[in-house]
């Protein structure tokens, strides 16, 4: 069955929220993920995420929003991806990368964002989920404050979701570009992933040398020479990425079954 809006006549539309009211918002930038990886792996990610759930709930998959925003490093971070501190870094868009994140500030992430409830508002839904494939910390600030704002002052909820497994979201675990998400493209489309644009697997791969970092990286906790160990040549797999995606649809599922039966 057809759950994305962009495709659904008005009657078909109408069906969708008659079953259950409840909208997908699948988000995130067109972002470097390393020489290997597609631009579009965040929203991509979010977006096969939030159409498998929405199969399990029925309900709408907005177009997904290949938008988002990143704030420049601090010094502390700089230091801990092996970067000069003093130097300007505005999320992963180290020096030396070939092609720039398309980034918008967060004010304008707000106004698209907040255009888009108002839209699935006006449509009739009782449940926004904002599926977000993306973990600056600005940028889900941004989605966070919106929802604040909504549950207070609407009628129809809003949840914000990141697409990726609860258990690596409170571990701090998620890395950029790393094995994680090398396998969650392999899954989905492994076309898109190229591990020959990465050196030789024998070769150690510091953060700076592709913008490939561990999770724990960011904030110091990886390795003190600044190698990726979360190594997309070494741990990365279609089955791994199966995995993951479908822990987090259920999780998703689980979540959003419950938000209905309210």
């Amino acid at each position: 069955m057809e759950h994305r809006l962009a495709y659904l006549r008005p009657e078909q539309v109408l069906a969708r929220l008659r079953s259950a009211a409840v909208v997908y918002i699948p988000v995130g930038p067109l972002e470097w993920h390393g020489p290997h990886l597609p631009l579009g792996m965040d929203p991509l990610n979010a977006e096969q995420v939030a159409l498998a759930a929405c199969a399990q709930t029925d309900g709408l998959v907005w177009p997904t929003l290949f938008w988002g925003t990143e704030r420049e490093r601090s010094p502390e971070v700089l230091k801990n991806l092996g970067l000069d501190p003093n130097q300007h870094v505005v999320g992963m868009d180290f020096p030396g990368n070939p092609v720039p994140s398309a980034y918008c500030r967060e004010e304008v992430l707000g106004m698209l964002v907040r255009e888009t409830l108002r839209h699935v508002q006006l449509l009739g839904a009782r449940i926004a989920v904002l599926v977000n494939g993306h973990g600056a910390v600005n940028h889900m600030a941004v989605l966070q404050r919106l929802a604040v704002e909504y549950n207070h002052t609407q009628p129809m909820r809003v949840r914000v979701c990141m697409a990726m497994p609860q258990k690596k979201i409170t571990e701090g675990s998620i890395g950029h570009a790393g094995g994680d998400e090398t396998s969650l493209m392999l899954f989905y489309h492994e076309a898109a992933v190229s591990l020959a644009s990465l050196p030789p697997a024998d070769k150690p791969m510091r953060y700076k040398d592709h913008a490939i970092v561990d999770g724990p990286g960011f904030d110091g906790r990886g390795r003190s020479d600044h190698v990726v160990e979360d190594d997309p040549r070494k741990n990365a797999s279609a089955a791994k990425g199966r995995a993951l995606f479908e822990t987090t649809v259920a999780e998703f599922t689980a979540i959003i079954k419950g938000l209905l039966q309210k």
